[in-house]
């Protein structure tokens, strides 16, 4: 059994049609067909159903997808620690919160120091990126700190204080209760703190509405549409213009830390190894 026909047989099963698995690949059908054949013939089982609109798998072949997946993240795993060198290569995937504020200034200085790493970058919030961690769909992520799961590490970023924010109506806290509260999805860090506030003062929101990025969030929040709950540091600008306000609430809720995850168990390459470096040396220039 080849490390190949596994990959394959990976994206057959995921993308449901030889068709476009062949066209990903560059490969002719016939080649994608053989390698699941010869699958199946080692294993003695099918391992799709085959039908007009593509294929899906038999009971068997899901087995084979969890045992493959796991084969093939160790084999990357392995590859990495027996290539590892002092100077980082190869592929670094970070997720990330959007509102993390010094990132800028650690992937710039990763970047320039590191030019042989290649860096991508992927944004979402706090619990789907955890899970992708956990998951090994991603080498690290910088997060919301709660309760992070016992297989993660962390690594402290910065300190950040949460402002509810209004237009420049200068509405009392009071008042500010009944307006629709603007969030990113389940699962942002940012959003279960001020559900939690609105649970602790007996508040149940009018109306919730969910957007995709920051700037749509706080495009709306300054044209009057509602409230949201964002780190300081990400609307001082627009405070500082009067196209928003700043409305502080408990320290409870509204102090938090940004860290960076990677899975505890996973073995520390160099281009990793040196990317907390960046985000250690970045927290103590911070903190002077």
């Amino acid at each position: 059994m080849e490390f190949k026909d596994l990959e394959i047989f990976q994206l057959v099963a995921e993308k449901g049609t030889v068709t476009e698995v062949a066209k990903e690949l560059n490969y002719v059908q016939s080649n994608i067909t053989s390698r699941i054949q010869k699958l199946e013939t080692e294993l003695s089982t099918p391992l799709f159903n085959r039908h007009r609109r593509g294929m899906i798998l038999t009971p068997e072949g899901k087995k084979l997808l969890a045992y493959s997946k796991k084969i093939l993240l160790l084999t990357d795993e392995m590859k990495r620690a027996v290539s590892n060198k002092n100077e980082p290569i190869g592929k670094l995937e970070i997720g990330t919160v959007e509102t993390v504020y010094y990132l800028p200034n650690i992937l710039s200085s990763y970047i320039k120091k590191y030019e042989n790493v290649d860096l991508s970058l992927v944004t979402g919030v706090t619990e789907s990126l955890e899970e992708e961690v956990l998951h090994h769909k991603l080498d690290g992520a910088f997060i919301t700190a709660s309760n992070v799961h016992p297989d993660l590490e962390s690594y402290e970023v910065f300190d950040e204080e949460l402002v509810l924010i209004s237009n420049n109506r200068h509405l009392a806290l009071e008042e500010l209760k009944n307006e629709p509260f603007l969030c990113f999805r389940e699962g942002c860090g940012y959003r279960a703190r001020l559900e939690r506030w609105y649970q602790n003062q007996n508040i149940v929101p009018q109306k919730v509405m969910e957007f995709g990025t920051l700037e749509t969030i706080l495009r709306s929040v300054s044209m009057g549409l509602g409230i949201s709950f964002v780190p300081k540091s990400a609307v001082a600008h627009l405070e500082q213009n009067g196209d928003i306000t700043c409305h502080k609430l408990p320290s409870e809720y509204s102090k938090v830390k940004t860290v960076f995850i990677r899975r505890a168990d996973s073995y520390l390459t160099s281009s990793i190894e040196k990317f907390i470096e960046i985000i250690e040396h970045n927290r103590q220039g911070a903190s002077l």
